[in-house]
């Protein structure tokens, strides 16, 4: 219920829902829907949780001043009786490429619209991984991306804008993400493509591509300054089956990324006919502006994504 209060939340849940369908579990958020939720029972609960939280389908990272033969008792201890099961595997269809579309949510008299161009994604395992988030980094993963450069410093449309993807075991969802004035909500609509269609048009000139490299490279170390942030960086090892030895190499594979190769990223994944356009805002304000653009059908839906009669 709260979330429906929140523009931001809701052009993200609306996103969802728009690109993989209510039949897809990457439709909707973790926290379900007010429905499923209310419709939750003990025994559901304790019934998945006795199937699928089992040893033979968990990880034990651990981080911080201790050897493996310290570690191996006290594990042994604790976890020793933990039976052994046959998880669930989850069912994840491959969604079907969506179409073009403006969706808007009415908020009446909002002073902002919260604006989502999304699409679907790939999942982690795929081979171009370190070239898509190279192309990313520098199309919106950064202050200084194309996006944010055109949104907020060029245009003075928002105080800040970014994309990405979300990388799953499978094809996660890419995202533009920015919050506008309600009067520019068409021409911030317009400028994100423009700069989508940019990036998947021509390569990268070296010093942008070695920026975005950079800073990749760079940000590596914060995943292990503290215990904490090196076991959940692990985690990640083991999550998406990346290898033992996957910290030892990332730099040096962010940094063989060419400007050949995240192009072909963009090209692959950066296509404006398969993007769907969210706006959460006043309706009144910005729904003509939106079908101006003459990009997409342009339709008005509810909260949790459905179709407003």
């Amino acid at each position: 219920m709260q979330q429906r209060e929140n523009a931001a939340v809701l052009a993200a849940r609306v996103v969802n829902v728009a690109l993989y369908g209510e039949r897809h579990p990457y439709g909707f958020t973790e926290l379900g829907t007010e429905a499923s939720v209310k419709a939750l029972t003990r025994d559901v609960m304790m019934n998945f949780w006795k199937q699928n939280f089992v040893p033979n389908n968990a990880a034990l990272v651990v981080a911080g001043d201790i050897t493996m033969a310290e570690l191996r008792p006290i594990a042994e201890k604790v976890f020793g009786a933990w039976q052994r099961g046959t998880p669930a595997t989850p069912a994840l269809a491959t969604p079907s490429a969506p179409q073009a579309r403006i969706l808007i949510v009415d908020r009446p008299g909002a002073p902002q619209t919260q604006v989502r161009v999304g699409a679907i994604g790939a999942p982690r395992s795929v081979p171009e991984f370190q070239a898509m988030q190279v192309m990313n980094t520098a199309l919106g993963g950064l202050f200084s991306s194309r996006i944010n450069m055109n949104l907020r410093e060029e245009h003075g449309y928002t105080y800040g804008a970014g994309s990405g993807f979300d990388y799953r075991r499978g094809a996660g969802p890419f995202a533009i993400a920015t919050g506008v004035r309600t009067d520019v909500t068409a021409p911030s609509v317009t400028e994100i493509l423009k700069e989508v269609r940019g990036m998947a048009a021509a390569p990268m000139k070296a010093d942008e591509l070695d920026r975005a490299k950079d800073a990749r490279t760079q940000s590596l170390p914060a995943g292990f300054q503290t215990s904490q942030a090196a076991a959940a960086s692990f985690a990640q090892v083991y999550i998406y089956d990346l290898g033992l030895d996957y910290y030892s190499h990332v730099a040096e594979r962010v940094q063989a990324v060419t400007a050949d190769q995240a192009l072909a990223a963009a090209k692959k994944y950066l296509a404006p006919e398969r993007m769907v356009i969210v706006a959460v805002g006043d309706r009144s304000k910005i729904e003509s502006e939106l079908k101006a653009l003459n990009i997409a059908p342009v339709e008005v839906v509810t909260p949790e994504g459905k179709p407003v009669s």
